[in-house]
């Protein structure tokens, strides 16, 4: 491997990783090296504010709005291109429960159950975060133009002389999206709902489950009257 490169007339160092706006871009191709590091620096934010936040006097409603607002943004950052095996899914929620941990002042050997965390602080899984978050996206992106460049990029099918490299396939974000989606609709499926913002929005706030079990015994107006009227009353509430 060449140690420079030309680019523009400029030579460009190669390298195995680097940060660009604040993500780990490795030549793997995969997320888990800045999933890694997120969770370092996850980490280390919430041991700097041990002693000042999480061993104070403070409501623990208080915390919670802390550690959403200060501590899981700094996780979350880049969280759209990432792609997840299940093994990491796993790290990633410890990692939430050893933050939750440390919130409320909990120590290891008090062998508390992570059930009784989730329900002393409402707190919702960090996987379940993400895997909201994907959603919203492919949804933007299923309502983009047929010609917008991110919809192309995202539906595009390889070349017919393709072929890829041995050994075990990659897991693809499109992949992912398939696996959140398949216990209850296919991927055209939900192409075709996300068209329909409101819908769409309220399936990911309520869940998908239970409004597809109504859907066929209702009309189209009285989808999208449902969809007007639940998405205006959550927006009252909200504000």
């Amino acid at each position: 491997m060449p140690l420079t490169i030309k680019v523009q007339g400029q030579d460009v160092m190669v390298v195995e990783e680097f940060v660009y706006l604040g993500s780990l871009i490795h030549s793997s191709t995969g997320s888990t090296c800045d999933i890694s590091r997120r969770s370092a620096i996850t980490r280390a934010a919430m041991q700097s504010l041990e002693n000042q936040i999480w061993r104070s006097r403070l409501a623990t409603s208080t915390k919670l709005k802390l550690y959403n607002t200060c501590i899981l943004p700094i996780f979350l950052y880049g969280l759209d291109c990432w792609v997840i095996s299940k093994m990491y899914a796993r790290k990633i929620d410890a990692l939430d429960q050893w933050c939750l941990h440390m919130l409320l002042g909990i120590k290891w050997y008090q062998f508390v159950r992570n059930d009784d965390v989730r329900r002393l602080t409402k707190q919702p899984k960090l996987t379940a975060i993400i895997q909201l978050h994907w959603l919203t996206l492919f949804g933007h992106i299923m309502c983009m133009d047929d010609n917008a460049d991110a919809k192309r990029i995202l539906l595009a099918s390889p070349l017919a002389d393709w072929r890829r490299h041995l050994g075990r396939p990659l897991i693809m974000w499109l992949s992912t999206i398939q696996q959140d989606l398949k216990q209850h609709l296919t991927l055209p499926k939900a192409a075709d709902l996300a068209q329909n913002r409101p819908l769409w929005r309220m399936m990911l706030m309520y869940g998908v489950k239970q409004l597809e079990s109504c859907m066929p015994e209702m009309t189209e107006d009285e989808l999208n009257l449902l969809c007007w009227f639940v998405w205006s009353v959550s927006l009252f509430f909200q504000n």
